[in-house]
């Protein structure tokens, strides 16, 4: 029990251990340097790098992935004693998963390349940060001692959720990510089963709305312009008043084309062209449409000459104002609007021609109350302005010269007012960013109007972070990310579903992501294992966003807006109730367009034993149906009773529905078909690509005796019981026939003496000299379970040094296939496998195998 519970805290410490690392000079002349590591954050498994650099761009490496960043940081500190202007972006930031390899940080200029460790923390450092963590974990397994108990007696899998739940072992987020159930509550009962276009009500506005003047300042951009106006005129669906102004654009083409655009709507069209005698920049010209606005009474919209409007867009955008109470501003959604922005927050995302058209038909099924937050400030982009607080704040600031900045400043005297500022979700605006006013002085301009608006308003920047730490919009812009996602491509949206428990399986599902991000934009998961049951998440070149929920209903809402979908079951190990994720997968199928796929990284879908282990940790083949084992049956959260037979036949039915199945080696379809006959023809045998070449050891090392190393991550199912007894029974007086060395992690569950070395991670690249270091002369596969695909055998035996495996699953067939001196073993006593291993590692036995082959 002691040893378990130390194997489970240094998980637990690798999962929490925050570790803030002292910075360092970037550039081969420490006393010169071309850059500083401020400091940099080594978070469960995650590092994070902050620094400056006069370099074109830093990349963050490692054995397996990078990060590139270019410095666009204003650092005025910096600035300041280099002598350059304080407008100089030298700034820069690192994110990058740890993967338990060497990391490397290169600055990169012109041709040329610095590359420098980044130093990792010392013993002293890392048990300090261990012994912190120890009293809040020994409070979680208190508070947790009555679902630890259901686990162990009964295998409750929703006692074993909560466990890894609080542990912190699943991937879903916090409870800041949970979703809201009312975001489409307002909408057609009938959703989403008949979702298939807009949702054909207009918003509801009140008991009357007026007219509205839109205020639409024009510089350039006349390429854009002709989409811009039709869709005003087209999609504007309540009174309206459009006031153009035309501010001295220096192309002189833009105020001839509005002139006769003007003319060509007839003198009875709600459209008034002021024409500035000179460049008034932004504010001028807003201050000049505010101050006619004024006259006529009208509550405003402020629109961009970039900003491309959906139908029915007014009516939605004006309906918190004229039904809510002090709603000073509203602004809605985009795909560059600053905290407003989808997928991705304060990223700008270029769509495709169409897409926002169909992002905005997955908008208007959102409710229009739900789908509201309050903000701390509008974007002037699209923003609808409260003709009440028009009066009282009559102008923008002209202190913000050209623009950038002042709606902020506006937005905080309308919240000194009692002013309410508000998000909209179910409205999505195109915004192409950037293109009415250039974007030569863009960084000048924000500098200096950022320093106004932190001078004037001290606690706006925090509010702003507090804001994007918390996402009050978090359902609503997960439900058009999702949208997002399906619009990017008409090829099949894949949506995988996975398990939260990390592995093998998420590794292998990172890699079909990235690919997936690379060739098509994006791919969506839905996730379970977690403490609410079900993440939705969205991957793209932005980064992820996801929430949690533990409603179904709200998550098939979610997904309504994608097009064709190409599911697929990748790993639902962990689940609070997996006999029902057949009828889940079943139901994200809806058609004959969608594809069903089931991914075989384990057999789950043949045993709730997922690695169809006996109550002896034994594998004895695939269990009957009618088998009465515990451990081939389950708990469902209600304590219903599930035996093999019920699992089957709810499992067997979703293999019954599936387009394909995918298994990664023949052994894995042998077992497959063992249980669903009737699956065999749609079976298929695709191994995986291996992550790295791995180098051969051209001439293994010598020692007094030969060294059986144990290659991988070693817990209960790869065979630690095994080694640990080998080891034992190793230990003390007389010669070993042997030494053993494991070049990977260790289940510290499983006791090990303190003459076998335990090397931790390493990366592929480090084996030959880890192979050197150690003396290791032999590979063992001490593997219990009749593994689908094992990366670590095919490692192994890239190296060229004999392995031997137990006669199981992939890792056999491997052995085979790669013939002499390679061996297959029968498990048994270890006092016999000893034997048999000293046996098959005597010089003279491996030269006759090898001259036999």
């Amino acid at each position: 029990m002691i040893s378990r519970l130390r194997s489970i805290f240094s998980r637990y410490a690798d999962q929490h251990i925050t570790l803030k690392m002292p910075g360092f000079p970037l550039g081969p002349d420490p006393d010169h340097p071309t850059g500083y590591v401020d400091f940099y954050t080594l978070a469960g498994d995650h590092v994070h790098v902050v620094g400056w650099s006069t370099a074109s761009h830093l990349i963050l490496s490692s054995e397996t992935q990078s990060g590139v960043a270019r410095p666009d940081i204003p650092r005025p500190d910096v600035a300041s004693a280099l002598n350059l202007a304080d407008t100089a972006a030298l700034g820069f930031e690192l994110t990058m998963p740890r993967d338990g390899t060497d990391l490397t940080l290169t600055s990169v200029t012109g041709s040329f390349g610095h590359a420098q460790p980044l130093p990792g923390p010392g013993t002293a450092e890392v048990r300090a940060a261990q012994r912190a963590l120890r009293p809040e974990f020994a409070r979680l397994l208190f508070r947790n001692i009555g679902p630890i108990l259901r686990w162990k007696l009964f295998r409750d899998t929703r006692a074993y959720s909560r466990i890894i739940s609080e542990l912190g072992f699943d991937r879903s987020p916090s409870g800041r990510g949970l979703l809201d159930d009312d975001l489409f509550a307002r909408t057609d009962p009938a959703y989403p089963a008949t979702m298939t276009g807009a949702r054909p009500q207009k918003a509801d506005t009140g008991t009357g709305t007026g007219t509205v003047t839109i205020i639409l300042p024009v510089y350039n951009a006349l390429d854009l312009l002709p989409e811009v106006l039709d869709r005003v005129m087209r999609h504007t669906d309540i009174p309206f008043r459009l006031i153009i102004l035309e501010d001295c654009s220096s192309d002189p083409a833009v105020r001839p084309y509005l002139r006769d655009w003007r003319e060509g709507l007839g003198a009875d069209a709600p459209v008034e062209l002021l024409e500035n005698e000179r460049n008034l920049g932004f504010i001028g010209s807003v201050n000049r449409g505010l101050a006619r606005a004024r006259d006529l009474g009208d509550h405003v919209i402020l629109l961009n000459s970039d900003a491309f409007v959906p139908e029915g867009w007014a009516s939605r955008l004006m309906q918190p104002i004229l039904t809510g109470d002090k709603v000073a501003t509203v602004t809605p959604m985009s795909n560059d609007a600053e905290i407003f922005s989808v997928p991705g927050i304060c990223k700008r995302n270029v769509l495709l021609p169409g897409q926002a058209d169909l992002i905005d038909r997955a908008a208007r099924w959102i409710d229009p109350v739900a789908g509201q937050a309050a903000t701390p400030t509008g974007v002037g982009f699209c923003m609808a302005i409260n003709a009440a607080f028009l009066r009282r704040l009559p102008a923008l600031d002209t202190v913000f010269g050209r623009g950038y900045g002042e709606e902020v400043d506006w937005c905080q005297k309308a919240a000194a007012l009692g002013g309410r500022h508000v998000g909209l979700g179910n409205l999505f605006v195109e915004h192409r960013g950037g293109e009415s006013f250039g974007t030569l002085q863009k960084q000048e301009l924000l500098r200096r109007n950022g320093a106004t608006i932190s001078r004037r308003y001290p606690r706006y920047d925090a509010q702003v972070q507090d804001f994007i730490a918390t996402d009050p919009l978090k359902s609503v812009r997960l439900a058009l990310a999702i949208a997002w996602a399906g619009s990017l491509t008409a090829d099949p949206l894949p949506i995988y579903l996975a398990h939260s428990l990390g592995g093998g399986a998420e590794r292998y599902l990172e890699r079909e992501i990235s690919r997936r991000i690379a060739a098509a934009g994006a791919a969506v998961v839905l996730r379970v294992g977690g403490a609410s049951r079900l993440t939705l998440e969205v991957h793209g070149a932005f980064g992820t966003i996801s929430g949690h929920t533990g409603n179904l209903v709200l998550v098939t809402g979610l997904l309504a807006s994608t097009g064709p979908r190409r599911v697929i079951y990748s790993c639902g190990v962990g689940d609070a109730d997996p006999v029902s994720l057949p009828e889940i997968l079943s139901g994200l199928k809806r058609g004959p367009e969608d594809r069903l796929e089931i991914l075989f990284h384990d057999f789950f879908p043949l045993s709730p034993s997922y690695v169809l282990l006996d109550e002896e940790n034994r594998f004895t083949g695939v269990p009957a149906a009618d088998s009465a084992a515990r451990i081939h049956s389950i708990l469902r959260p209600d304590g219903t009773h599930v035996p093999l037979r019920d699992w089957r036949k709810a499992w067997g039915a979703l293999i019954a529905k599936a387009d394909g199945l995918t298994v990664f080696s023949r052994d894995s379809r042998d077992l497959v078909t063992a249980a669903y006959p009737e699956a065999a023809d749609r079976i298929t045998v695709a191994p995986h690509e291996m992550l790295a070449k791995v180098p051969a050891i051209l001439r293994p090392p010598e020692g007094p005796r030969p060294v059986l190393g144990v290659l991988g991550d070693i817990g209960m199912q790869k065979g630690a019981g095994v080694v640990s007894a080998i080891c034992k029974k190793l230990t003390g007086p007389g010669q070993r026939p042997f030494d053993m060395a494991v070049i990977g992690n260790f289940d510290r569950a499983f006791p090990m003496p303190d003459w076998v070395p335990i090397h931790g991670s390493y990366a592929i690249g480090e084996i030959p000299d880890l192979v050197a270091r150690y003396g290791v002369s032999h590979w063992l596969i001490p593997s219990i379970w009749p593994e689908t695909f094992s990366f670590v055998t095919h490692e192994a035996l890239a190296t060229g040094l004999p392995v031997f495996c137990f006669d199981l699953g992939a890792q056999a067939e491997a052995v085979r296939q790669a013939g002499p001196p390679n061996r297959v073993i029968t498990r048994r006593g270890t006092s016999r496998l000893i034997a048999d291993l000293s046996a098959a590692m005597a010089p003279a036995e491996t030269a006759r195998i090898a001259a036999a082959d």
